[in-house]
């Protein structure tokens, strides 16, 4: 198994599917890397020489932010809306989907499991 940038990347798929295992790594991102390295992109991992994977670990080294760098500074920026209280960081606090979706039916993944809240009960003519 080829070893780029902490993440093994599995020898079984092509070389720009196999790419985007590493996480900030796209489709297009792969095919650039591949095409800047010289590397054909139907190639698969086992298939390449050491020497095209240096090229291509240098490249995603050099140009791109991955994993845990690409982590943090995601996670400070979430942390900089909160901090400095905008909308955006009021949703992110309160655990409601930030980019304007409707929360009335939907949006269960950042709501999380229904809560059940009991009815009133309604005060007898008496």
């Amino acid at each position: 198994m080829a070893r780029i940038a902490g993440v093994d990347i599995p020898n079984n798929k092509r070389g720009v599917i196999a790419l985007t295992y590493i996480y900030g790594i796209g489709k297009p991102a792969a095919q650039y890397i591949l095409k800047k390295a010289g590397v054909s992109e139907d190639k698969r991992p086992t298939e390449w020489t050491d020497e095209e994977l240096k090229k291509i670990r240098d490249i995603i080294s050099n140009e791109y932010k991955i994993e845990g760098e690409l982590r943090s500074e995601i996670q400070m920026n979430i942390k900089r809306l909160m901090d400095i209280g905008c909308y955006r960081g009021l949703r992110h606090r309160k655990g409601l989907p930030v980019r304007g979706q409707r929360t009335k039916n939907n949006c269960r993944t950042r709501k999380g499991k229904r809560k059940t809240v009991p009815n009133k009960k309604k005060a007898t003519k008496g």
